[in-house]
């Protein structure tokens, strides 16, 4: 519930910078009255020591607008009432903004600053996705890698000093639906980090200069929320070759900052990571693939990832499938990527619930329950879903639980979406660049 607090408050600050903007300040006082309210609500839930900082600036920044726009409005330009008239209402509109000791262009650099900020307030993960480390299928090496660069420099400073300092940027890279994006997710989950979420839709602006602002302040943001983390998938739809034809000034002017915040001159970045994924590895910059210390690839699941992804989609679903099951399951799906075996065993839970939709015959068993049979087994009864649902007993009603005939039945009409080319070029490219995830 405590999020819907969040934004909403996010909400009514956007609105009031907006109408602080156009010089409406009745309205924006009221606006950042409100977006002050739902804020400080929200803080009374919130966990995360460092969302709870991170709150707080915000909230300050617009504690300080609105007193300046009362101090506008109790000089001449009070709330407009009844016997006001719109003279006194055109007067607080127009009324000219208190000027900071850096003056006009100051003024107007610290209401740009803002919007940009509140544009980046969506990619802040505040939510933790509940992926955990066991839940990621094989991948070993990236996950220690991982391990190395998040959650032993927060847990145990100590032991990183003098020279020994921890990773700042990951590339992940594989071919699509090999779980790049997932482990970002058990990243997210097992951190004690501020964690960001960004596609290219976030930091890419119509207006001239404004995707560069995004880049650094996002940066910044992540800098006065550390210890964060910075995850941007489809990094190859921001990042691609310099110099190619169809290359765009923009394109150019977002790359060129983002490698001078991943360089992070004159700053202090020991607590920001960098994490990115992408399936075209060798579409991107030869300087960005450089600022990513460690390059690894995910490849499709082995034969054990494979049977422990089939158990992890499966859940707790009722089955009658045995460990060798699983094995079948494994040996017959080399070939397949996370997401072609997550989508198989999505289907296959539907199995059962299609046999009891079709059946003739159900069977009820000592506590009431019907499941669906055949006339060949003793006590079936022949009926329908329907007739079951016309006599009032559609509660009672329970499909099968899933059986290897199942998966059988899905695994022949469905086939690998990853081709052997697409793997021998991210083999290739590990060859060159990468190490082995």
């Amino acid at each position: 519930m405590y999020c819907n607090f969040l934004e909403h408050g996010a909400e009514y600050a956007r609105q009031a910078v907006k109408e602080d903007d156009a010089g409406n300040y009745v309205k924006a006082f009221q606006l950042y009255m409100n977006a002050l309210e739902y804020f400080h609500t929200h803080l009374k839930y919130e966990k995360n020591p460092q969302v709870k900082k991170t709150i707080r600036q915000k909230s300050l920044g617009y504690l300080t607008r609105a007193e300046e726009i009362r101090a506008i409005l109790d000089n001449g330009g009070s709330v407009p009432t009844s016997n006001g008239g719109p003279a006194l209402a055109a007067e607080a509109k127009t009324k000219p903004k208190p000027k900071p000791k850096g003056g006009e262009g100051k003024d107007k650099e610290d209401s740009e600053q803002a919007k940009l900020m509140a544009g980046l307030d969506s990619v802040i993960i505040r939510e933790k996705p509940n992926v955990k480390w066991n839940d990621v299928a094989g991948l070993e090496s990236a996950k220690q890698a991982l391990q190395e660069a998040v959650i032993l420099p927060v847990k145990f400073p100590q032991f990183f000093t003098g020279k020994r300092k921890p990773w700042r940027a990951f590339l992940l890279y594989g071919p699509p639906g090999t779980g790049k994006s997932y482990l970002a997710k058990a990243v997210a989950t097992e951190a004690d980090s501020t964690f960001f979420s960004v596609s290219s839709s976030d930091l890419v602006s119509k207006w001239m200069g404004e995707s560069e602002k995004l880049v650094s302040n996002l940066f910044r943001l992540a800098r006065d929320s550390a210890p964060s983390i910075i995850f941007i998938d489809e990094i190859d739809s921001l990042c691609g070759q310099r110099g190619e034809g169809n290359e765009s000034e923009a394109s150019r002017r977002i790359k060129t900052e983002l490698l001078v915040q991943m360089q992070g001159i004159g700053n202090d970045d020991h607590q920001v990571l960098v994490l990115a994924a992408t399936n075209t590895p060798y579409a991107l910059d030869q300087a960005i693939r450089r600022r990513f210390d460690k390059r690894i690839y995910i490849p499709l699941p082995d034969l054990k990832a494979r049977q422990h992804m089939f158990k992890v989609h499966l859940g707790d679903t009722p089955h009658n499938l045995t460990e060798s099951d699983f094995e079948h399951l494994a040996r017959r799906t080399e070939g397949f990527s996370g997401s072609d075996i997550s989508v198989c065993v999505k289907d296959v839970l539907f199995e059962p619930v299609r046999k009891t939709r079709d059946a003739k015959y159900f069977m009820k068993i000592s506590d009431g329950t019907w499941f669906p049979g055949d006339r060949t087994q003793k006590g079936a009864v022949k009926i329908t879903l329907e007739g079951l649902d016309g006599k009032g007993l559609a509660s009672k009603i329970l499909p099968p639980p899933i059986t290897r005939a199942d998966f059988d039945k899905v695994l022949a009409r469905q086939k690998p979406t990853v081709s052997k080319d697409d793997l021998e070029v991210h083999e290739r490219f590990t060859k060159e660049f990468g190490e082995e995830g």
